[in-house]
């Protein structure tokens, strides 16, 4: 797990890459790879690729990176795991790539797979992976994500270059790339506390979308490519009894934690205690040497008692006892959140609108303190198995108003009568409706931050007219596209795990773990993410993923004797933070310095309706504002922030 960069001049532009310019950008990401630093630069200067490395997988230096083929006709940079490599690299051996200078690098497999299949190469991967392959022959690029979107990958391109980077702080670390909010990302953000691939918050910033790959030429030339769709590997389970699924599932999650145990580090497991983690800790042990093997478990809890959020660490405790883990846990208070803030901002890059990014980070420090350099994390599940009350409820909405009959027509005439009755706001109901009312899935993803009328009352009347186009339904589009097209069942439940598949997954709870457990130099694995068991999993059907109307009820069969059913049969409780009670006190104070702070210095937002939302006392909308406000002070507001446009408003 590392931190990659490089920069590629085009259009005939004459060679200014140098060692002390790549080194600023690279050396941006020390937290991702504090175990050792390298560069390449062509002869002519004209290309660069700079690497921070985290040792993970062969400890030794001549795994170090960039790497190149023996030949130096290709090099590359890369961060993530090839979990699979030994199996690609026997595959290798018996095509005839006999001499290796490693003696189990992933990132040597990775690149000779690259020499013998070319892009092909990424069909035989099995991994999380974020990869820059340089064709000195070719003067080609190629950047790669992994399927699901587990590591990030940024570009831009201005003043021909063209520059790639695992963060965006990277690519702010040259003195010429512009800074400007992107006003469409703004508007996405305030939908979905993300910014959708290719969008970030930086106008002129992009992302690489999951399962895509970009080849670019020293023409400037661009060729955008999605290579892999869950709907494309899917084969339907119907006529498989629930037992022989279940059993199948098993399978299939031991495969694959077993597969994330490869490491030359220690690894560990985040415990909450809830189904997830807790099959991940239960699965982990199996591979753990029984001679030697003490499995690392960690926890984390707040200190008092809150009206909102209850401790699950008793839980955790439970289950850790029970597979005779080596339990670690920390009790966060308000200063710590208050404390961690700046360096949450500095970290995220861009707005995460979670708060869940707190506790994630002191826990990825709880297990680097410990000796952990690696941990398996449960992230997925919810997705993939219906483990969400609300799905429940949207679910049932989708399905009255599809048996009510009302023409389309109508709901909209009742709408629009609703909006004009004085002191009424639809909010999220009118959204439900309005969804309905214009064809769409009610359904648009986990997280709606903001209803789109009180959004549009948030903007001030400049940038409402600029945006006033602008629906969160743009992201979701080609996605529903693609469902209506390939999906083997066209459930609304599929539909949902689809969208948080495509969207809520590596846009905010992926890249919050990225970013949070990179901060401390810990890398996290995802068990429930491995492509092989999502595959399968989206072949199950909605009736039997929500037989009797239990959350997540095959997963539960397939884990029942794995671990206890006490945790199994338990209400479900998520990941949370105490927000509410912490902006009753001295944080809401910070976040009303910070929001009208921004709000006084750009001009994007409607002094009235921020204080309309003071006076609602919604919490969880004032936290979405205060990261933005945050981050906009970070990269725009302050005296080092070069290039930056600190008034946005024409």
């Amino acid at each position: 797990m590392c931190g990659i960069v490089g920069v590629v001049e085009q259009n005939g532009s004459t060679g200014t890459i140098t060692p002390a310019s790549l080194k600023r950008m690279r050396d941006t990401m020390v937290h991702r790879g504090p175990d050792g630093a390298s560069m390449w630069i062509s002869d002519d200067q004209t290309v660069g690729l700079a690497h921070r490395r985290l040792s993970i997988i062969d400890l030794s230096e001549s795994a170090a990176q960039p790497m190149s083929t023996s030949d130096g006709s290709l090099w590359i940079t890369f961060n993530g795991e090839i979990y699979n490599h030994a199996e690609i690299r026997r595959e290798l051996v018996q095509l005839g790539h006999h001499s290796w200078k490693t003696d189990h690098s992933d990132t040597e497999v990775l690149l000779r797979a690259f020499q013998q299949w070319g892009i092909d190469c990424v069909e035989r991967l099995r991994g999380m992976f974020a990869f820059a392959v340089w064709d000195t022959r070719q003067q080609e690029l190629w950047l790669v994500r992994d399927r699901i979107g587990i590591k990030p990958l940024y570009y831009t391109e201005h003043n021909n270059r063209f520059a790639f980077a695992s963060e965006i702080k990277a690519l702010l670390a040259d003195p010429q790339q512009p800074r400007k909010i992107n006003e469409e990302g703004l508007f996405y953000y305030l939908s979905y506390l993300t910014t959708p691939a290719p969008h970030t918050l930086f106008d002129g910033i992009n992302k690489l979308p999951p399962g895509t790959w970009m080849k670019v030429n020293r023409n400037g030339e661009r060729r955008v490519h999605r290579y892999w769709d869950v709907w494309d590997h899917t084969e339907s389970t119907a006529g498989a009894s629930e037992a022989d699924i279940a059993d199948r599932l098993l399978h299939e999650l031991r495969d694959a934690v077993d597969l994330r145990s490869v490491s030359d580090v220690p690894v560990g497991v985040f415990l909450s205690g809830g189904i997830d983690s807790s099959t991940n800790a239960a699965l982990f042990k199996e591979t753990a040497d029984p001679q030697t093997g003490v499995v690392k478990t960690f926890s984390v809890g707040y200190q008092g008692e809150f009206s909102r959020y209850r401790n699950e660490t008793e839980y955790a405790r439970q289950v850790a006892d029970g597979i005779g883990a080596q339990h670690h846990e920390i009790l966060l208070k308000q200063e710590d959140l208050l404390n961690f803030l700046p360096e949450m901002i500095h970290l995220q890059d861009e707005p995460i609108g979670d708060p869940v990014c707190v506790p994630v980070h002191y826990l990825a420090r709880l297990a680097r303190d410990n000796g952990v350099t690696v941990c398996q994390v449960g992230e997925g599940s919810d997705e993939l198995f219906w483990g969400y009350e609300a799905w429940r409820k949207s679910l049932r909405l989708q399905q009255l108003l599809s048996r009510s009959h009302v023409p389309k027509s109508v709901m909209r005439m009742m709408l629009a009568a609703w909006r004009m009755i004085p002191g009424q706001d639809p909010g999220h109901r009118g959204d439900l409706l309005s969804r309905y009312a214009a064809g769409t899935p009610i359904f648009w993803g986990s997280i709606n931050a903001f209803p789109h009328e009180q959004k549009m009352r948030l903007f001030s009347p400049e940038l409402r007219r600029r945006l006033g186009g602008l629906t969160a339904w743009g992201p979701l589009q080609p996605m529903r596209e693609r469902f209506e097209s390939s999906a083997w069942e066209r459930s609304h439940l599929h539909w949902m795990s689809y969208v948080d598949l495509n969207l809520r997954l590596p846009e905010l709870l992926l890249m919050r773990v990225d970013k949070m457990t990179m901060g401390a130099s810990l890398e996290a694995r995802v068990p429930f993410l491995d492509h092989k068991f999502v595959e399968y999993a989206m072949g199950i059907s909605q009736d039997m993923k929500t037989r009797d109307g239990v959350l997540k009820h095959i997963l539960k069969k397939a884990v029942r004797g794995v671990i206890p059913d006490s945790i199994i049969d338990r209400r479900k409780q998520g990941f949370g933070v105490p927000v509410h009670d912490w902006l009753m006190d001295t944080l809401g104070t910070v976040a009303r310095e910070r929001i009208d702070r921004f709000c006084n210095e750009t001009g994007l937002f409607d002094p009235a309706a921020i204080a309309e939302l003071y006076n609602a006392r919604d919490c969880q909308q004032l936290w979405f504002l205060l990261n933005l406000a945050m981050w906009w002070e970070h990269h725009f507001a302050e005296a080092d922030a070069p290039n930056s446009d600190l008034r946005l408003v024409a």
